[in-house]
């Protein structure tokens, strides 16, 4: 039994074969996760129903499972942030603001081959969609004091 927020096996594995420069897309219910996620990459599925888990659900532990450099946003045809955009400034904080790329932007960068995992969500809202570049941990940057 692991003491730590994230939980999901095959998660946490995918996570720790990532390193710096590589992409998490963390996608909506309505993404494409056939087509529009690169050739090769992990997909783990977490859509257990329209509404759970959210794009917010997901975020929150991989937060504290790996470090962010920063995080792309699908912006919506209309141009306007998304609602869901607020839940996630609050769980990012003001060091990785958001960066906002029209829709078809998006799908390119996550067919790109840096993206070396999708996460399926069951997140029913529009435009929920995110892209986190992972960062680097510098020398010493993880929990030494917990061994």
């Amino acid at each position: 039994m692991l003491r730590y927020p994230l939980l999901h096996p095959p998660l946490l594995r995918a996570l720790a074969a990532t390193g710096h420069g590589s992409r998490v897309l963390i996608a909506d219910a309505n993404y494409a996760h056939a087509t529009n996620v690169a050739p090769g990459a992990e997909l783990i599925h977490l859509n257990l129903r329209r509404g759970l888990v959210t794009v917010d659900d997901v975020l929150a532990p991989l937060l504290t499972a790996v470090p962010v450099e920063s995080v792309t946003a699908m912006l919506p045809d209309d141009g306007n942030p998304p609602e869901c955009w607020k839940g996630y400034e609050e769980l990012l904080g003001p060091d990785l603001p958001l960066r906002p790329v029209e829709r078809f932007e998006f799908y390119r960068a996550g067919r790109e081959p840096e993206v070396a995992l999708c996460i399926a969500t069951g997140d029913d809202r529009l435009y929920a969609n995110l892209l986190l570049t992972v960062g680097f941990l510098p020398a010493g940057g993880y929990c030494a004091d917990s061994y």
